[in-house]
């Protein structure tokens, strides 16, 4: 989708906790295909907006979590998402998250994700988050918890830190790598692993060219 001057504007910067099913680092990075045992990408993914904006909308300081389902690589498309607001976040704020994460206003990376699922639905509940770098996780009442945690050297047990850089990433660019557990459910969607991917990363997200 092209970005016209009538497209309403918008601009997301924060930080981003990804979990899903992969293997730790998450070959779809790499080469787009998933290292998950059935070859899906299942995925529960929290965004914390320290500022952002969809034209006179402000979403500054909301957590916005999503909870993803393909049956294969994301590319080959078919998949589904619940999104997880809390109650707090009002219907404006809602519809405009809904525009951007449904690709409808263009811009990276929901301009190609966007095209690639179909919402299975739209729960409200508070997202109780732990900040605390690659021990980071989240709470949320009747949906589940995902908890992060370091890569481990197999020999001595200490933590093991790892960053992964993407010179053409279009999601983040510089991503730390660990593993993590996740258990959500929502909607119809159930995704649980043990020590899978988990990736802590800075977005800077727009549709402004340039």
């Amino acid at each position: 989708m092209s970005v016209t001057e009538t497209t309403t504007a918008w601009q997301m910067k924060g930080v981003g906790y990804e979990f899903c099913n992969c293997q730790p680092g998450c070959t779809c990075n790499f080469n787009g295909f998933p290292t998950s045992p059935d070859g899906s990408c299942k995925a529960a993914v929290l965004n914390r907006v320290s500022e952002g904006h969809c034209g006179d909308v402000d979403l500054s300081g909301i957590n916005a979590l999503a909870l993803f389902d393909w049956p294969q690589a994301i590319h080959d498309g078919g998949g589904k998402v619940v999104f997880v607001v809390p109650p707090e976040v009002t219907d404006e704020q809602l519809d405009a998250l809904a525009q951007i994460y449904t690709g409808q206003l263009g811009g990276m990376p929901w301009a190609i994700l966007g095209t690639t699922y179909e919402v299975a639905g739209v729960v409200r509940a508070p997202i109780e988050l732990n900040h605390d770098g690659m021990h980071s996780g989240f709470t949320v009442p009747g949906v589940g918890e995902a908890k992060g945690t370091t890569l481990k050297n197999p020999v001595t047990g200490e933590d093991h830190l790892v960053s992964i850089v993407l010179d053409q990433g279009f999601i983040w660019e510089r991503g730390q790598c660990g593993q993590g557990t996740f258990d959500v459910e929502a909607e119809g969607i159930h995704i649980a692993f043990e020590d899978s991917n988990w990736i802590l990363y800075d977005f800077d997200w727009t549709n402004a060219e340039g």
